[in-house]
């Protein structure tokens, strides 16, 4: 089930839904990240999806790490809210200790990985790297947009 957000919408006109996803950067004790390469698409990104609607965000972040690597993990704190203005896509992120369990694949990850932040950046676009480097520098809870290729530029 998807949950959705939705601005108040004016008489007659429609009301924009967004789907809500979570997702865990989860970071070991020698500073290496959980990464996954995605069975649809080949490409490889942080360990999440869709949140459900009985579920708080960090049981879902937990829940999806461990479907999609065997990893369990506790949830430390929020780092990032990321939009996909294109597909109306709302991520949170949320940085992650592991606490046990065994990597895996399944049926949405073909590799999972520990990669070094030189790694991230290497494999991955642009748009999931920053989530992986923004819950490292301290600095968070980041706000970002994008149009899923691009970031949008800070005003």
């Amino acid at each position: 089930m998807l949950l959705y957000m939705s601005n108040s919408a004016q008489e007659g006109q429609s009301t924009p839904l967004h789907s809500v996803s979570v997702a865990g950067v989860v970071v070991r004790e020698d500073g290496r990240l959980l990464a996954i390469r995605r069975a649809d698409n080949g490409t490889w990104e942080l360990p999440g999806g869709v949140l459900e609607l009985d579920e708080t965000p960090e049981a879902g972040v937990q829940r999806e790490v461990w479907e999609e690597t065997g990893i369990n993990v506790e949830v430390d704190e929020l780092t990032g809210v990321y939009k996909n203005t294109t597909r109306g896509i709302v991520a949170l992120v949320f940085r992650c200790k592991p606490s046990g369990g065994t990597e895996r694949t399944s049926s949405e990850s073909t590799a999972v990985d520990w990669l070094t932040p030189e790694e991230v950046a290497e494999r991955m676009s642009e748009v999931y790297a920053i989530r992986l480097l923004d819950a490292l520098d301290g600095a968070g809870p980041h706000v970002r947009s994008h149009d899923g290729k691009h970031l949008t530029p800070a005003r």
